[in-house]
C-alpha cells in the first residue's frame, strides 16, 4: 500500500480526531476504510469502483502501468514529457481544449508521473462522469503530435526542471543521492530526466513511448464517488471498451546487485542557508525483496519519525537540543526495491557530526534492543487512523487504490493493510530494523552552505 504519510493530518486537532476514530470498534474501522469493486473489460483494462454518496461528486482516474523507470536508455524524462503532451490535442480536440472543457463543466483535472506509473485525473460532478470518461478515452489512443506542438512544450519541461531541481540545492542533492543509492536500477534516474537527455527528446520519441504503453490492457480505471459499479461498468464499456486491447509490454528493468559499501556525499551551495543531514538505506517494498518486512518498516518509520512523538525528534530536538528537526520515512510503495530514510537538521550552534552521531545512537539502540510496547501501539494506531482518514477524501482513496494496483499489489492487500499493520509485533520491527539499517547499503548526504565568492 502506498505510504500514507502524504495524506497525514498533523497537529493537536488531528491527534484528537485520531483518538476518537480509534475508539470505534474494529468492525467499524474496517467498514470505514475501503469497499472497492473490481472487474475487467474484455480488452484487459482493469476497473475499480468505490461508491461514496456523501456528495454528488466523483474522482475519475486512469493509471498507466508505466513510468520513468520504463524509459528507453538515454531517453530519460520521456514519460514525464509525454504526460505534458497528453494535453496537446487529439483528432477531436485542439491543444488545451481538454482542460478547458473540464473547467467549463465545473471540474478540475491534472496528471502526474512517477517511477512506476503515470496517472491522469478529473474531479467533477457525478453527472459529468460520462463526459470526462469520453475525453480520457479519446486521448488514450487518438493523441496527435506534431513538431509545432512538441518543440515548445519541451521548453516548458526544461523550465520546470530549472525551477524545481536546478534552482533547488536540496533537490540537486536528492538526485545525487538516488543515483548513488541505485547502482544499476533506473530509480537512480530522476523522473523529470537528466537535462542533457531531455534536451534531445523528439516527437518520434514521444510517439513511440505512447504507442508502446498507452493502451487499455496496460491501464487501470479508478472511479470513486457518487456512482454505482453498474453505472461505471456501463460507461467504461461505452468509452474504453471499444478501444482494442494489445499485448502488455514486459517491464525489463535491471535490478540492484548486492550493495556492499557505504556511500557518502557532500554538496555545498551558496543558496543554502542552513545545513542538513540525511541517510538513505536500500529497503524491500511491498512487492520486491524481503517483503515480509514491509509492514514492520512502515511501523518503524512511524516510531522513528512520527512527528514530535518520534524517537529521533524526542532525542535530538527535545532532549539534547541539537536539532531543529528530525524524522524518518519509508518508501515501500514502489514496484522494485524502495528506501528507508532518516534525516535531521541542526539547531543554531549545532553541527552535522554531532547530529550524525546522535542519530546513529538511536538507530543502534533499536537494532540492539528493539522497541517498547507503548511506542509500538502508538505508531500502529497512528498508521491505522491515517488509513481511515484517507478514506474521507475521494481523491486520496483513488490515489491509494491506483498507485497500489499499478505497482503490482492486489485489492486484498490494500483493503487488509490496516489489519496487517495491527498485527505487527515488536520483534518484527526489530527484525526489520536489523535487516534494513545496514551501513553497507546506505547513502549519507550532507547539504552545506557555501560562501558566495
Amino acid at each position: 500500500m502506498p505510504s500514507l504519510q502524504a495524506y497525514r493530518l498533523r497537529g493537536p486537532v488531528a491527534a484528537l480526531l485520531a483518538l476518537l476514530v480509534l475508539a470505534a470498534s474494529v468492525s467499524a474501522a474496517r467498514a470505514a476504510f475501503l469497499k472497492p469493486e473490481s472487474f475487467f473489460l474484455e480488452n484487459g483494462m482493469q476497473v475499480v469502483v468505490v461508491t461514496d454518496s456523501r456528495a454528488p461528486i466523483v474522482t475519475h482516474m486512469v493509471w498507466y502501468r508505466t513510468g520513468s523507470a520504463d524509459e528507453p536508455k538515454a531517453k530519460s524524462g520521456i514519460a514525464h514529457f509525454l504526460e505534458h503532451l497528453m494535453f496537446k490535442g487529439t483528432e477531436k480536440l485542439a491543444p488545451g481544449e481538454f482542460s478547458k472543457i473540464v473547467a467549463q463543466n465545473g471540474g478540475q483535472d491534472n496528471a502526474f508521473t512517477s517511477y512506476d506509473y503515470t496517472a491522469y485525473f478529473q474531479n467533477v460532478a457525478a453527472d459529468k462522469l460520462d463526459l470526462v470518461m469520453g475525453l480520457e478515452a479519446d486521448r488514450m489512443r487518438n493523441l496527435r503530435l506534431t513538431e509545432a506542438i512538441v518543440a515548445p512544450e519541451l521548453k516548458v519541461v526544461l523550465e520546470e526542471r530549472s525551477q524545481r531541481t536546478d534552482n533547488n540545492p536540496a533537490a540537486l542533492l536528492g538526485e545525487q543521492m538516488n543515483a548513488a543509492q541505485y547502482l544499476n536500477h533506473p530509480y537512480g534516474i530522476p523522473v523529470i530526466g537528466w537535462r542533457h537527455e531531455v534536451e534531445k527528446l523528439t516527437t518520434a520519441d514521444a510517439i513511440a513511448f505512447y504507442n508502446r504503453y498507452y493502451q487499455p490492457a496496460n491501464a487501470i480505471l479508478v472511479v470513486v464517488g457518487d456512482v454505482s459499479a453498474d453505472k461505471v461498468r456501463e460507461l467504461a464499456e461505452k468509452h474504453y471498451g471499444v478501444i482494442p486491447g494489445g499485448e502488455v509490454p514486459p517491464r525489463l528493468r535491471p535490478q540492484e546487485p548486492p550493495q556492499i559499501a557505504a556511500r557518502r556525499l557532500e554538496y555545498a551551495d551558496a543558496r543554502v542557508r542552513e545545513p542538513s543531514w540525511q541517510r538513505s538505506y536500500l529497503a524491500p517494498s511491498y512487492t520486491a525483496g524481503e517483503s515480509q518486512h514491509a509492514h514492520a518498516l512502515d511501523v518503524l518509520a512511524e516510531i522513528l519519525g512520527g512527528g514530535t512523538s518520534g524517537r529521533l525528534y524526542k532525542e535530538l530536538v527535545v532532549k539534547q537540543g541539537i536539532a531543529a528537526g528530525a524524522g524518518a520515512w519509508y518508501s515501500g510503495d514502489s514496484r522494485d526495491l524502495g528506501r528507508f530514510v532518516v534525516y535531521a537538521s541542526p539547531n543554531r550552534g549545532g553541527n552535522l557530526p554531532g547530529i550524525e552521531a546522535a542519530v546513529d545512537v538511536v538507530l543502534r539502540d533499536i537494532v540492539a534492543n528493539g522497541v517498547n510496547e507503548g511506542e509500538l501501539s502508538l505508531a500502529k494506531n497512528q498508521l491505522r487512523s491515517d488509513a481511515i482518514y484517507a478514506r474521507d477524501s475521494l481523491s486520496s482513496t483513488a490515489r491509494l487504490l491506483g498507485a497500489s494496483l499499478a505497482v503490482g499489489q492486489d485489492i486484498d492487500m490494500i483493503v487488509n493493510w490496516p489489519d496487517e499493520v495491527a498485527k505487527v509485533s515488536a520483534e518484527q520491527v526489530r527484525a526489520a530494523a536489523q535487516y534494513v539499517l545496514d551501513p553497507r547499503q546506505s547513502v549519507t548526504a550532507l547539504l552545506l552552505p557555501k560562501e558566495a565568492s
